[in-house]
């Protein structure tokens, strides 16, 4: 169960395909380098290889809910909590003036993919507790930030997000969960959350819970919908903690996977009402928790390729150590290790390439989602932020939904072994496919792609990537690399005339545009992780021959982007058929004949 972290690949995402210089040179982040971001690295990969990979499978245990309403952490957990809280990884992006060290989300995310990939339920923890820091800090008052923020920046406590109810589901315009002023500026908070990651546990001193509310005259739907912090424990005026909230985690859900992750339903107000602190206006808390949306969407997308990168390291060691079957077309009866064998080499190039693929599109939309808060020109700030909105719902669904056929490959080449649980393997399966479900379902992800994403502004974000993909397929040709030039360019044709169809039928047919929105999801994700691959194929080529320079890292980077474009590449003819000439068969069976 050895976990390696792929400091290798992840600084060449980073520095050529991310342009990490260019964001450190952003104002707010000259502190920022590429030097301290390789010492950044080389401690988080010790850390995640020595004490988050170690406990990954006791982990998978699960936590432990006891009558008294407590939640007592996987084995090892608290302990590593502690130590991941002392050498300050909790506050790499939250604000330097409470703590933090306000670094980009670029690096942020590269750290995170390590803390993912070495225990994808550990990780949630301080990735939740970001997001309520960055709500927070964008629309809480001053005394509120204060009282919060410094604690939670520095992982004393932790923090949650409490949408989901138990007739709502992602339906946030059905909570109903209610907030009663009290007079003295707090409210009392009554209602039930379900899914909450993290919602109780005996890590941290705290937990502060950024929770979705109505209050008494709110207009019905998401208009109505306020935000409020409602900690567990009180703070008192000099900022110690005060008594017990009115808050309780009455069960923990019984998951496939992250079992280290205890999944709670949260209960507020069973005897008279939790007290909750608005935060910024009321009846706006929806548009409050979307603040954190598209970093919390990014994680997520981070999380699918993480713990594909674990299943892909898993069946590289299998596959080197088992032996099985003559080598096909070999004489010698003797038996070779099976990563001789065609078909595995086909499996694994697979993992490969598309979790380098994934990577760099993940990493170049943190690099964008840092220019578009931090860029001084206002017209690059506003591309950039066009390219974060049009790129999260690709990387969070197109991620996580190959991750299951990644970590479902990782046992196919373990075979029988792979089935049976001491070998770990089926832990990265059931691990992963949570990820293509939570914040937003691939569907949700792929409806706000189509519409809000692309139809709304014409396609213009769309069409602007497809011009820098058929940049880079012009290069490729330039260089020799036709067989990537040819596919690249047919997979940008293929998502042109979705665009086209897509633009085109939204308005006046949304249901069918909708029909095919998944596969235009999965669509983007394959070509534009197909323009990220040429792009690597395009650099590694510039630097062979460079002093000091890795010629097998180079020429694999080659290998791996000409397997990309044969094999993952041509996939998009088949979805871009479906897409535009499927519609109606998806919607012609009548509802009663399933």
């Amino acid at each position: 169960m050895i976990y390696k972290a792929p400091a290798k690949e992840i600084r060449f995402a980073l520095n050529e395909l991310a342009e990490l210089p260019a964001v450190c040179s952003l104002p707010g982040y000259e502190d920022c380098s590429v030097e301290l971001v390789d010492a950044i690295l080389e401690e988080g990969a010790k850390f995640a290889e020595g004490v988050l990979a170690p406990i990954n499978k006791q982990g998978d245990k699960g936590a432990k809910w006891s009558p008294d309403f407590t939640v007592t952490a996987a084995e090892g957990f608290k302990e590593a909590w502690q130590q991941y809280v002392e050498a300050g990884w909790v506050g790499l992006r939250a604000p330097a003036e409470f703590g933090g060290q306000g670094l980009p989300a670029l690096v942020a995310l590269a750290a995170e993919e390590m803390w993912c990939s070495a225990n994808l339920a550990f990780s949630l923890a301080p990735m939740l507790t970001l997001g309520a820091i960055e709500a927070i800090n964008h629309h809480a008052s001053d005394e509120l930030k204060a009282i919060y923020l410094p604690r939670m920046s520095t992982g004393e406590w932790t923090g949650t997000m409490n949408l989901t109810e138990p007739q709502a589901g992602s339906d946030l315009a059905q909570v109903r969960s209610k907030a009663i002023p009290v007079g003295d500026g707090s409210y009392k908070i009554s209602g039930q959350k379900i899914f909450i990651t993290w919602g109780e546990h005996d890590m941290a001193d705290n937990i502060v819970h950024l929770v979705l509310a109505r209050l008494p005259d709110a207009p019905a739907g998401v208009k109505g919908i306020s935000l409020f912090i409602v900690p567990k424990f009180m703070v008192n005026a000099d900022g110690s903690l005060g008594a017990r909230n009115d808050v309780r985690c009455v069960s923990l859900e019984h998951k496939l996977g992250i079992h280290g992750s205890p999944t709670a339903v949260m209960s507020f107000g069973d005897e008279g009402g939790a007290i909750g602190y608005l935060v910024g206006e009321a009846n706006k808390g929806l548009g409050y928790m979307f603040t954190m949306m598209n970093h919390a969407r990014l994680g997520v997308g981070i999380e699918g390729m993480a713990v594909s990168e674990r299943a892909y390291q898993k069946a590289v060691e299998y596959a080197r150590d088992r032996v099985q079957s003559r080598a096909v077309g070999s004489p010698d009866p003797a038996g070779v290790a099976i990563i001789q064998h065609p078909d595995v080499r086909r499996m694994l190039m697979t993992m490969r390439a598309q979790i380098e693929a994934q990577r760099a599109l993940a990493f170049y939309a943190a690099a964008a989602l840092d220019r578009a808060a931090r860029h001084p020109v206002a017209s690059e700030v506003a591309r950039n932020q066009a390219l974060v909105n049009f790129l999260i719902p690709i990387v969070k669904g197109w991620n996580t939904e190959q991750a299951n056929e990644i970590t479902s490959l990782g046992m196919q080449i373990h075979g029988g072994m792979g089935y049976i649980e001491e070998t770990g393997v089926a832990q990265y399966c059931r691990d992963a496919r949570i990820t293509a479900i939570y914040e937003g379902t691939t569907g949700i992800q792929a409806l706000d792609l189509i519409g809000r994403k692309t139809a709304s502004e014409n396609g213009a974000t769309a069409r602007w990537l497809l011009e820098e993909v058929r940049s880079t397929v012009a290069k490729l040709a330039a260089a020799g690399f036709d067989s990537i030039a040819a596919n690249l360019e047919a997979s940008a044709k293929d998502a042109e005339r979705c665009v086209d169809f897509i633009v085109g039928t939204f308005g006046s047919q949304p249901a069918l545009a909708a029909a095919g929105s998944v596969p235009f999801l999965k669509l983007m994700g394959i070509t534009l992780g197909g323009w990220m691959m040429g792009r690597a194929a395009l650099i590694a080529k510039e630097q062979q021959g460079d002093d000091g320079v890795d010629a097998d890292f180079l020429a694999a980077k080659q290998i791996t982007a000409r397997f990309y474009a044969e094999h993952l590449l041509p996939q998009t003819g088949g979805l871009a058929a479906a897409i535009v000439n499927g519609a109606d068969s998806v919607l012609a069976l009548d509802a009663a004949l399933f």
